[in-house]
C-alpha cells in the first residue's frame, strides 16, 4: 500500500461517515463558529479565507458572515489550475456567486485578489497531530506551503465534524499541518 491508496480508502470511508454527520448535525457550522470565536476569535485586521459548501460538506458559512460582520476582508478560494496554489476573491454576503471549476461556487472572475492571514481549511478527516485528509488535489498544501512562505504567522483552522477524528491521516513531508481544529464539539489547537 502506498500512502496515495492509504488517503484514497481513509477518504471513501468517510465520505459516507460525512453525509451521515451533515445529516444529523444540521447546526454543526454555528456551534463550530461559537468555539472558534470563544477559543481563537478573528485576529484584528486580518483577512480571513472560508468556502461555500458543496454537498455535504462543513458548513462555515457562519463563520464568514460574522467576519464580514466584524469589518473583515473574506476570501473564497478558486481554483485556477491543478496542481497550484488557490486564489482568493473577495466575498460578501451580497455578491452574486459563480460557478467555478470542480462545480464549486466562487465570486465573480472579476471580484478583487485578497491574501489571507487566517484560512478555515475544508477537511474529510484530521488526526490529533493536526494533519488533515482533504479530497486529493493537494490545493491546500500548496496554498498554505506559498502563504507561510511569505507569512509565517499564516494561521490553518481545520473545520470537520468531531466524528470525522480519525487515528491518524497518511501524510507526506507536502502535508501541511493545521494550527488549530474546530468542531461543531469545540477548538483545540494543535
Amino acid at each position: 500500500m502506498t500512502i496515495d491508496n492509504d488517503k484514497a480508502e481513509l477518504r471513501a470511508e468517510c465520505l459516507n461517515k460525512r453525509k451521515a454527520l451533515h445529516a444529523a448535525l444540521p447546526q454543526a457550522g454555528e456551534l463550530a463558529c461559537d468555539h472558534f470565536l470563544n477559543a481563537i476569535g478573528f485576529p484584528d485586521d486580518a483577512v480571513i479565507s472560508a468556502y461555500l459548501p458543496v454537498k455535504d460538506e462543513f458548513d462555515v458559512l457562519p463563520f464568514a458572515e460574522v467576519a464580514d460582520l466584524l469589518g473583515h476582508i473574506v476570501g473564497m478560494p478558486l481554483v485556477t489550475a491543478k496542481a497550484t496554489a488557490l486564489t482568493f476573491l473577495e466575498w460578501t454576503p451580497e455578491c452574486a456567486m459563480v460557478e467555478g471549476a470542480m462545480g464549486i461556487p466562487t465570486p465573480p472572475l472579476d471580484a478583487a485578489k485578497v491574501e489571507p492571514e487566517l484560512l478555515l481549511v475544508p477537511m474529510m478527516a484530521y488526526d490529533s497531530d493536526g494533519f488533515r485528509l482533504g479530497y486529493g488535489g493537494g490545493f491546500y498544501d500548496r496554498t498554505l506551503a506559498a502563504l507561510r512562505k511569505r507569512n509565517p504567522d499564516t494561521m490553518a483552522v481545520g473545520v470537520c465534524f468531531a466524528g470525522l477524528e480519525v487515528d491518524h491521516v497518511p501524510h507526506d513531508d507536502h502535508d501541511a499541518r493545521l494550527d488549530w481544529v474546530v468542531t461543531e464539539q469545540g477548538a483545540r489547537r494543535i
